[in-house]
């Protein structure tokens, strides 16, 4: 049974009654996940094709990421206006789901020294953000056409802000935090 299946036959109904929520649309739901990876050093260091990152971060989620570009020119970062500063992608729907069973089942057991995530990455609007060190923990990533190693920024966003809700909603899809 997929992620999607199993949180809208068991999941929400448990969380409801869990939470004593009283309004089914209230209970929490993840609503989008965004992988974010940034090529700035990359682009510094003098290389100026970063398409195998590109390719790299489609077959990780599945679709092709949008690339980010500099607004500004910032000396002490040697950034300039127009360069190309990072990748991302915004997951909905059934990838959503697909991917988060990914990363939960296939992927943190994967992570070196793996002791779970922090339980104060929530933010003021109760989304949740972590980082991973390496993007090659990902089976998708073909190890022999690695050109440099790098991390991600992933975020998870539901639909309600108290942060208690939105961890429980996690804890439900099995997603580990450190004790």
């Amino acid at each position: 049974m997929s992620f999607k299946q199993q949180y809208k036959e068991e999941m929400a109904s448990k969380l409801q009654k869990d939470l004593d929520i009283k309004n089914p649309h209230l209970v929490p739901k993840v609503e989008k996940i965004v992988l974010n990876m940034g090529i700035g050093s990359f682009i510094r260091q003098g290389n100026k094709d970063f398409s195998g990152l590109e390719k790299e971060l489609a077959l990780i989620a599945g679709q092709k990421p949008v690339v980010k570009y500099a607004k500004k020119s910032v000396s002490n970062f040697k950034l300039r206006a127009g360069m190309p500063v990072g990748l991302t992608v915004t997951l909905r729907g059934d990838r959503m789901y697909e991917f988060l069973e990914k990363m939960i089942k296939i992927v943190m057991p994967r992570i070196k020294d793996f002791r779970g995530f922090g339980k104060k990455s929530f933010d003021k609007q109760g989304n949740y953000n972590f980082w991973i060190k390496e993007h090659t923990i990902f089976p998708e990533v073909p190890q022999n056409d690695i050109v440099k190693v790098h991390g991600m920024q992933i975020t998870v966003k539901t639909n309600v802000t108290d942060v208690e809700h939105n961890r429980a909603l996690l804890k439900e899809f099995g997603f580990p935090f450190a004790k």
